[in-house]
C-alpha cells in the first residue's frame, strides 16, 4: 500500500522546501556555535540556542510531512511535539537572561518541565506501529486520502493535552510571547528609553526579537486559523527559516573573522570576536556590576575575578576595557576604589584615611595615598578637608 501511495503522490520538492531545509541546517549549525563550551557560559547564548534546536526540530518535521519524505521515516511523525512546548521558554528566559545576566537553575526547570512531561505523555504515541503513524500524517496533510487498516486496544492520545497539541501549543508560545514581552517593557521603562528609538544595543537587540517573534506568532495563528488541518504548516515554517537566516547574518557579521589582521598590523586583538556593539554591552554590564556589588573592595579582586562576573573571557574583558575604557585592569579598579573612597571621606569624616584605604580593598596606606592623589590631584586628607 505504501509503494502505491508513493506512485500516486510523488515527492513534493518546490521553493519552500528547499528554504525550509536550507533554515534546518542553518538552525542546527548555529544551535551548535551558540551552546559551544565558551558561548553558552553566557545564558542568553545558551538559550538562544536551545530555541534554536527546537526550531530546528519542528521545521524538520514540517519539511518532512510537506515534502512527503516522511513514508520513509514514519517513527518520525509528531516526534517534534514536546520541542514546540520549549520555543516560548526559550524566547521567555533568553529576554530575562540578556535584562538581568543571567537564570537560576530553578527558573530553567520551572519552565522547562511541561516540554519534559509532555513527551512522556506523548511515549504511547510514539512506540506505535508505522501504519498508525502513516494515518496520522495522512489525517493531517492528505485528509480524504485512505488510511492503513490499523487495530489497537488503547488510544495513544487518551489524555486532553496530548489530542490537542496544536492548541496548547499556541498557547503556550502566546503566553511566554506576553511574558517575554512584559519584561522587554519593564527594561525600557527602567531605562527611561524609547521604545521607538532604543539607544541602548541590548534594548534594540530585544525590540528586533520581540518583533520577529510578534509577526511568527501572528503568521501561525493565521495559518492555523484558515487551515483546520496542517496542510499550511509550511508557510510559518518558511517564515521561521527565515528568522534562522537572519539570527545567521548577525552572528557573520558580530564574528571577527573580517577583521583579520595582516603581517604589517600590529598582533594585539586582531584575532579577537569582540564586536563594537559587544563591547559597549560589556562595559554597560561591568559598571552595573562595579558599581552595585563593588567587587573591587575586595584587596584580591583580579581581571579573572571580573571576567567570571561578567560570564565571558580573561581576554575579551581585558580587550573591552584596554579599548573601551583607554585603561587597564589596575587603572580602572583604582578609579572605581578611589571614587568609593572620595564618598567615604566626606561622609565618614571621623574614620582614620588608613581604615578608609581598607575599606576600598589597599592593603597599603602609601599604594591608596598615591593612586589617589595620581587621580583626585590631591591627597585623602586634602580632599577631606576641602
Amino acid at each position: 500500500m505504501r509503494i502505491e501511495y508513493l506512485l500516486r503522490m510523488p515527492y513534493q520538492i518546490d521553493l519552500f522546501a528547499v528554504f525550509i531545509l536550507l533554515g534546518i541546517v542553518q538552525a542546527v549549525f548555529l544551535s551548535f556555535v551558540f551552546l559551544s563550551k565558551e558561548n553558552r557560559q553566557n545564558h542568553a547564548n545558551f538559550f538562544q540556542g536551545l530555541m534554536l534546536l527546537s526550531m530546528a526540530a519542528c521545521i524538520l518535521e514540517i519539511f518532512l510531512m510537506y515534502t512527503g519524505y516522511i513514508a520513509d521515516c514514519l517513527f518520525l511523525v509528531d516526534f517534534s511535539e514536546p520541542f514546540a512546548f520549549a520555543i516560548g521558554p526559550s524566547f521567555y528566559l533568553m529576554i530575562k537572561s540578556l535584562i538581568n545576566g543571567s537564570v537560576s537553575r530553578k527558573e530553567k526547570w520551572l519552565h522547562y518541565i511541561f516540554p519534559i512531561v509532555y513527551f512522556f505523555l506523548l511515549i504511547p504515541f510514539l512506540i506505535q506501529s508505522e501504519d498508525y503513524k502513516y494515518n496520522s500524517w495522512v489525517y493531517a496533510y492528505h485528509p480524504g486520502l485512505p488510511f492503513r487498516r490499523v487495530s489497537i486496544d488503547y488510544d495513544p492520545r487518551w489524555l486532553w493535552i496530548t489530542d490537542h497539541h496544536t492548541i496548547m501549543s499556541l498557547f503556550s508560545l502566546l503566553i511566554y510571547f506576553v511574558l517575554g514581552v512584559w519584561e522587554v517593557i519593564r527594561a525600557f521603562r527602567s531605562r527611561r528609553e524609547s521604545l521607538l528609538t532604543p539607544v541602548h544595543p541590548v534594548l534594540r537587540k530585544l525590540r528586533a526579537g520581540v518583533l520577529q517573534m510578534t509577526i511568527a506568532t501572528l503568521i501561525i495563528y493565521i495559518v492555523k486559523y484558515f487551515n483546520i488541518d496542517d496542510t499550511g504548516d509550511h508557510l510559518f515554517a518558511a517564515y521561521i527559516s527565515f528568522m534562522i537566516y537572519l539570527t545567521s547574518f548577525r552572528v557573520v557579521r558580530g564574528s571577527g573573522f573580517f577583521r583579520q589582521t595582516t603581517l604589517v598590523e600590529p598582533q594585539k586583538y586582531k584575532s579577537s570576536s569582540l564586536t563594537s556593539d559587544t563591547q559597549k554591552e560589556l562595559l554597560i554590564k561591568l559598571d552595573a556590576i562595579m558599581t552595585r556589588d563593588k567587587p573591587f573592595l575586595q584587596p584580591g579582586f583580579s581581571l579573572p575575578d571580573l571576567a567570571k562576573l561578567l560570564n565571558t573571557t580573561v581576554h575579551i574583558v581585558s580587550q573591552a576595557i584596554n579599548e573601551g575604557l583607554g585603561k587597564s585592569f589596575f587603572e580602572m579598579v583604582a578609579a572605581y576604589r578611589i571614587e568609593e573612597a572620595k564618598r567615604l571621606l566626606k561622609e565618614q569624616p571621623n574614620i582614620k584615611v588608613e581604615e578608609i584605604a581598607e575599606q576600598v580593598g589597599y592593603n597599603s596606606k602609601s599604594s591608596f595615598n598615591t593612586a589617589f592623589k595620581k587621580i583626585s590631584g590631591k591627597t585623602p586628607s586634602e580632599w577631606r578637608s576641602a
